[in-house]
C-alpha cells in the first residue's frame, strides 16, 4: 500500500469588532473568526480557501451561546480540483421558543473518489487510485480506478420548538440536486505533454455497465427529502460541553424520484471529570449512532449522505472522514445501514486572554468503531458475483497484475475501528478549530496517516 504523505500548514486569523468591554468573562456584541488555510495531502492536493464563523453575542445574556451565528467557507483543491462553497445560518432566538438552522452547499467534484459499496467488502488498491505513473495497456492513460466526478446544490432548512424542558420537536426539508458521471480530467503538464486519467477503465463504468448502478441514478437525480423527530438536549454549552446529554431520533425520507424512508438515532453524552486542571476539568464525550434506510433504496447520489438536523459541519457525509469513522478515506463506507461509536477524552490543556478574547487550548484521544447493519445494493451485486460471494473485473486485474476480486460479500460485516488524537484551539468557547490525527486498524480499510482539518468537535 502506498505510504501517503500529507503536509498542512494552518494560518488562524481572529478578531473581534463591535465588542464591548467584559464584564466577569462575558462576551458581548460581535466576535468574527476567520481560518485561512493551506493544505497538501495525496487526496486532493493543495487548497487553498477560508472559513470561518460570525457570533452576535448581543448584550451577553445569552452567553456562551450567540443570539445568531454565521457560517461559511470557500475553497479549491488543486490537484482533484474540487470546489466548496458554504453559506449557513444558525439561531435559537430568531423566532421565539424554535431553533432556526438553515445553509445553502455548492460543491464541484470532478475527480470524486468512489470506492465501492459496503466498507471492507470492496477491494482497495491504492496503485490504481490517482496513479499518474502507471498507464492502462495499449494506451497512453493513468489509471483512476475508483474516480468519477459529481456536482452538488443543497438547500436546507431545519427547525425546533419546545415542548418540554429539555425536550424539542424538530421538523426540515433539505433539497439536493447532483450531477453524476465520468471523470472530468483537465490533465497536468508532465515534461511539456499533458497527461489524463483513462476515464472508461474504472469501478463506477463497471458498475454501471453491470446493472448494480441503474440507469435511473448513474447520471444524478434530485431528493427532496423531509425529515421530523425529537430532541432532547441538557448541555450547558453546544460547541464544547462540559456536561450533559443530546440525543436525537428522527425518521428522513425522500419524496422524489427514488423515494425511501430513514430512521435515524443518535445519543451523546458529556461527562465533566472532577480533577483539578486549571484550564477546566476534563470532559469525556461519547456518541452511540444509528442509521438505517427501513423502506425502499437510496440512490447512488444520497447513500454517503449522514442525515443531520443540527448541520456541525459543511457537509455531513459519512462513514469515514471527519463526520463518523476518523481514520477512513473519505465515504469510503457505503451502506443502506450502519452503526457507530465515538468516544473521546477532552482536556483542556491552558486557558489565556488575547485582546480580550478567551481561548484555551485542548487535546482529545479518541477511539472510533462501526459496523454495517443493513448492505447496499445486495441483490444487483449478488447477481454478477460468483458462488462465493466475490466479483471480478477484469479491467482491475490487468491494471494490478492480481487475481483479488473488487467485492468480496462475506465480508459485509467487518467491524471498522480506529484510534488517534487531536488538538482543539477554542475561541471565545465557540469557534473551534480542530485538527485530528487517526489511525484504521481493520485489514484492507487503511487510510495511512489520516489527518482531518477543521472546525467544531467531531459531535
Amino acid at each position: 500500500m502506498k505510504k501517503i504523505l500529507t503536509v498542512t500548514l494552518i494560518l488562524a486569523l481572529s478578531f473581534s469588532a463591535f465588542a464591548q468591554e467584559e464584564e466577569k468573562e462575558i462576551k458581548k456584541g460581535w466576535s468574527f473568526g476567520l481560518l485561512p488555510t493551506a493544505t497538501y495531502s495525496v487526496d486532493n492536493g493543495f487548497q487553498a480557501g477560508a472559513f470561518g464563523d460570525v457570533y452576535y453575542y448581543g448584550d451577553g445574556s445569552t452567553y456562551p451561546d450567540p443570539l445568531h451565528k454565521i457560517s461559511w467557507e470557500g475553497s479549491y483543491f488543486t490537484h482533484s480540483h474540487r470546489m466548496r462553497l458554504y453559506l449557513a445560518y444558525d439561531s435559537k432566538y430568531l423566532i421565539p421558543n424554535m431553533r432556526v438552522n438553515a445553509s445553502v452547499t455548492y460543491m464541484t467534484d470532478p475527480l470524486y473518489s468512489m470506492w465501492g459499496f459496503n466498507g471492507a467488502a470492496a477491494t482497495q488498491n491504492y496503485d490504481v487510485w490517482g496513479n499518474r505513473e502507471i498507464y492502462v495497456p495499449l494506451t497512453k492513460d493513468n489509471v483512476n480506478y475508483y474516480g468519477m466526478s459529481r456536482e452538488m446544490l443543497r438547500i436546507l432548512a431545519n427547525f425546533q420548538g419546545r415542548i418540554t424542558d429539555n425536550l424539542n420537536w424538530a421538523a426540515g426539508v433539505n433539497f439536493w440536486n447532483w450531477i453524476l458521471g465520468p471523470m472530468k480530467d483537465v490533465g497536468v503538464e508532465v515534461d511539456g505533454n499533458k497527461q489524463y486519467y483513462n476515464t472508461d477503465a474504472t469501478l463506477y463504468n463497471f458498475l454501471s455497465r453491470n446493472g448494480v448502478i441503474s440507469e435511473e441514478e448513474k447520471d444524478g437525480s434530485m431528493a427532496l427529502e423531509l425529515n421530523a423527530g425529537v430532541v432532547y438536549d441538557t448541555r450547558d454549552i453546544e460547541a464544547a460541553p462540559n456536561r450533559g446529554i443530546w440525543a436525537e431520533a428522527y425518521l428522513n425520507g425522500n419524496v422524489l424520484d427514488q423515494r425511501y424512508l430513514k430512521a435515524c438515532a443518535y445519543f451523546r453524552q458529556y461527562i465533566s471529570i472532577p480533577v483539578p486542571i486549571p484550564a477546566g476539568n476534563p470532559v469525556f464525550a461519547y456518541r452511540l449512532a444509528w442509521q438505517h434506510t427501513i423502506l425502499g433504496e437510496t440512490p447512488l447520489a444520497m447513500i454517503q449522505n449522514n442525515p443531520l438536523l443540527v448541520q456541525r459541519n459543511m457537509i455531513s457525509e459519512g462513514f469515514g472522514s471527519s463526520n463518523t469513522i476518523r481514520g477512513l478515506r473519505e465515504n469510503r463506507v457505503l451502506a443502506e445501514g450502519m452503526a457507530w461509536a465515538n468516544t473521546e477524552l477532552r482536556i483542556k490543556l491552558v486557558k489565556f486572554t488575547v485582546a480580550k478574547q478567551y481561548f484555551y487550548i485542548a487535546v482529545n484521544p479518541f477511539f472510533d468503531a462501526g459496523i454495517i447493519t443493513k448492505p447496499y445494493k445486495a441483490d444487483a451485486l449478488a447477481r454478477i458475483a460468483d458462488n462465493e460471494g466475490k466479483i471480478y473485473d477484469p479491467a482491475f486485474n490487468l491494471l494490478t497484475g492480481t487475481t483479488d476480486p473488487i467485492y468480496d460479500a462475506s465480508k459485509v460485516k467487518t467491524l471498522v475501528y480506529s484510534g488517534g488524537a487531536g488538538l482543539k484551539i477554542a475561541m471565545n468557547q465557540n469557534f473551534i478549530v480542530s485538527a485530528d490525527f487517526a489511525k484504521c486498524f481493520t485489514e484492507g480499510m487503511d487510510a495511512g496517516l489520516w489527518i482531518g482539518i477543521g472546525i467544531n468537535y467531531q459531535f
